[in-house]
């Protein structure tokens, strides 16, 4: 069985940062799947459930109100490592162009006053926020943006060196 695309990412070797993970051609066009990962895999903790959900629910809503945007947004949502999320936008553009959006949605985080459809009625599991440890993280992932965006690895996915037979058998790690 092949891997899929985000397995082959050489995971020790990622930082956090905005990446495309695939772009898969559909009858509409054409629909990129960005990596935005917030912490460095299985170098630092998984971000806290509870915040992972606000910041779903907060930046869902953000991106989906986005005046220049919410046409192009089709996905938001968590990574099961719980290490960033995955955003699937109609249309093929760069890390560095969507860099401002993603910025701002995070920043937006910052300023959120409650988070949007938590409660019984419009969410499965209410009860399971925390709206102050998602601006917690929301504020040291823009941080870390704003700091390093000058840097190519922020935007540029470190890929995985795998041995290859003559007969193109590969061999993964075990």
């Amino acid at each position: 069985m092949e891997l899929i695309p985000s397995f082959s990412v050489d995971h020790t070797a990622i930082v956090p940062g905005i990446f495309i993970s695939r772009q898969d051609q559909v009858e509409s066009g054409v629909l990129t799947t960005y990596d935005i990962r917030l912490t460095r895999p299985n170098k630092e903790p998984a971000i806290d459930v509870a915040a992972m959900h606000s910041l779903e629910h907060i930046i869902a809503t953000f991106l989906r109100n986005e005046p220049d945007w919410k046409e192009e947004i089709i996905y938001w949502g968590p990574m099961g490592c719980l290490t960033g999320f995955y955003l699937i936008l109609k249309g093929s553009r760069t890390p560095e162009e969507i860099y401002d959006l993603i910025l701002k949605a995070f920043r937006f985080v910052e300023h959120s006053q409650s988070v949007p459809g938590a409660t019984a009625k419009n969410c499965g599991n209410y009860r399971m926020h925390n709206l102050e440890m998602a601006k917690w993280y929301s504020a040291r992932f823009a941080d870390y943006l704003t700091e390093n965006s000058d840097k190519p690895e922020i935007f540029e996915y470190p890929q995985t060196q795998r041995l290859v037979t003559d007969e193109g058998q590969q061999f993964y790690d075990s």
